[in-house]
């Protein structure tokens, strides 16, 4: 566990302050209506886990607060009904783990709760109310004001997740993620045991731990490293006829349209070409698009006759020296499928496909 020195001065300065209001203020009611003791040992250990692990599902409000309480009660009837102090004070942890864990208020000091009264030759209930449950309340609000005071988050609720199971501002990290919610709630139930740390902060956990062996096996990479060198291109001025052969020879759905300096103007994809047809007719797509791309001849035609005209001009293209990495997102949420590449003096050098991109991945992370 790492944990710089500033942190571990965050955590012993709210745990010095949590547990000294905590027992001021019970000391003043304690002595205002004559009732000892007014701290008992366990929120020492409350404080351990409020101030130093505020994430935990075991630090939370309400297990601090009924985990100790409720404990209390169990530690004090199993004093007055069992003699031996050794079988009371085992009966009393084992009942109080039974109550929490349904209760859904599990918190280790809670047992130290149950056998302090054992081992302290029995209490009465009231001593669950004071001090057990006053202290246990005061340490929890100095929690809230210690960690909001200093920037954290407490209580640390759960996170609702989204109806289709994604959680709530889901980054691409996660969207595009090897796992789902829905994978790690099948794992934890399969796991069948109590995690000392919260669902939402396991799964963000594995996320980051998934990005970070992304970028190990795949973060050194470049664009001109995974890019098709000299692709096919076409110019502004190319038929339709010559270009549609040119995409259907080469097996490629995308032509660059670069000028005689091989600087990209546009891109003529197959999708530019379905464009000009209409699909709602009867007549055949085949036949509409050899319609298409046939040279008229004429010196006005009604229909395109070159690769400009039909071009897609706003191109997305991105540096030879630009991390591959980079490239996730615009495949994946931009719906791009051919991203050109460039060189530093803007000249054509590649291009990248989905298909380029997936190869990169499948050698980087085999």
């Amino acid at each position: 566990m790492h944990v710089d020195g500033r942190e571990r001065l965050r955590m012993a300065a709210g745990a010095l302050l949590g547990v000294l209001l905590a027992g001021w203020l019970s000391r003043w009611v304690g002595g205002h209506w004559g009732i000892s003791p007014w701290l008992v040992a366990p929120i020492g250990a409350s404080a351990v886990l409020v101030f130093g692990v505020p994430a935990s599902p075991l630090a939370q409000p309400w297990p601090v607060v009924g985990g100790n309480t409720l404990s209390t009660l169990v530690g004090v009837a199993c004093a007055a009904l069992v003699p031996d102090p050794a079988v009371a004070g085992a009966m009393a942890v084992a009942l109080a783990i039974a109550l929490m864990v349904p209760l859904r208020c599990l918190h280790p000091p809670g047992g130290a709760a149950a056998l302090f009264v054992v081992m302290a030759h029995g209490a009465k209930p009231q001593f669950a109310l004071f001090p057990v449950l006053t202290n246990s309340l005061l340490l929890v609000a100095a929690g809230m004001a210690w960690h909001a005071a200093t920037g954290k988050r407490y209580p640390h609720a759960q996170q609702a997740r989204a109806s289709g199971g994604a959680a709530p501002g889901g980054s691409a990290t996660r969207a595009a993620g090897r796992f789902t919610p829905e994978d790690l709630d099948a794992a934890l139930l399969h796991y069948n045991q109590v995690l000392d740390v919260s669902r939402d902060d396991l799964e963000a956990l594995l996320h980051h731990a998934e990005a970070e062996a992304y970028r190990r096996n795949f973060g050194h990479l470049r664009c001109g490293d995974i890019m098709s060198r000299e692709p096919a291109t076409v110019a502004f001025g190319t038929e339709l006829q010559e270009a549609w052969a040119l995409m259907r020879r080469r097996r490629v759905k995308a032509l660059p349209v670069v000028d005689r300096a091989r600087r990209i103007v546009g891109i003529v994809t197959t999708a530019d070409f379905m464009r000009q047809i209409d699909l709602d007719v009867h007549q055949g797509i085949g036949e509409q698009l050899r319609a298409l791309v046939r040279r008229v001849g004429a010196v006005h035609s009604t229909k395109p006759e070159v690769v400009g005209q039909i071009m897609t001009r706003q191109v997305r293209v991105v540096s030879e020296q630009r991390p591959a990495l980079d490239l996730v997102p615009l495949f994946t949420e931009g719906g791009h499928h051919h991203i050109p590449v460039i060189d530093a003096e803007r000249r054509l050098v590649g291009i990248i496909t989905q298909s380029d991109l997936v190869r990169a991945l499948h050698r980087a992370v085999g």
